[in-house]
Parts: structure tokens; C-alpha cells; sequence
């Protein structure tokens, strides 16, 4: 594909995997309060982020081969910490501030502006 065409499929392709990447460091948290108990190659919490992150890798690399532009698609992936604290909200009943909030505002205006500015320039 060329880099001037839709950005559609890999946007949805990084999406997917800051999913999977906040996903990843959750199991990353819930193994790390096992590691003295159960050695690393029987903590599935463990195992479970490795598989994550290889998969959130595999992502990366299909959304740049289907055309997606690092401006693009990088900020996207800048998602993963609104899926972090939402995992965090509804599996562990973290509170949810106003500051955090406000931080994820900032981030969906970052990526409004960063793909704003790649449509005005094509």
C-alpha cells in the first residue's frame, strides 16, 4: 500500500494492540505479586504478558505493512494508557479522578490533532 492511502486498517490495527498492551502490563501487575511464591516459568500472569506483547508486536508490524505512517499510528497506540486505566477502573475498583480525567482528554486531543494535521496536508 501506498503511505498516501487510507489510514483506516492500520489505526485499527494499533488500536487492537494498545488494547492488548495495557492488557499485557495488567498481567505484568498481577504476576509481579506472585513472583516470590512461583518462579517465572510457572506464573501464567507472566507468560500471559510475554504472549501479550508478542502479539501487540505482531500488531505493530501488520499496521506498518498495511500503509500506516509512524505520525499516524503512533499516537494512537498512545491509547494504551486509557485502556490501562479502564482495566484498572472496572477489574480493580481504582477510583477515577479528575486528573486523570483531564489526562486522557489531552491525549484523545493529541490524536485528534496529529491525524487533523496529516489529513490537511494530503
Amino acid at each position: 500500500m501506498k503511505a498516501m492511502e487510507s489510514q483506516t486498517i492500520p489505526i485499527l490495527l494499533i488500536l487492537v494492540a494498545a488494547f492488548i498492551g495495557a492488557c499485557a502490563q495488567y498481567f505484568f501487575k498481577l504476576g509481579s505479586l506472585k513472583i516470590v511464591e512461583i518462579p517465572i516459568y510457572k506464573n501464567w500472569f507472566f507468560l500471559a504478558g510475554l504472549v501479550s506483547f508478542f502479539w501487540v508486536l505482531v500488531l505493530i508490524t501488520l499496521s506498518f505493512r498495511f500503509g500506516g505512517l509512524m505520525m499516524v499510528v503512533y499516537p494512537v497506540y498512545g491509547t494504551t494508557y486509557i485502556w490501562a486505566l479502564l482495566i484498572s477502573h472496572y477489574y480493580e475498583k481504582s477510583p477515577v479522578n479528575y486528573f486523570q480525567v483531564s489526562g486522557i482528554a489531552f491525549i484523545m486531543l493529541g490524536i485528534s490533532l496529529v491525524s487533523f494535521q496529516k489529513a490537511s496536508f494530503n
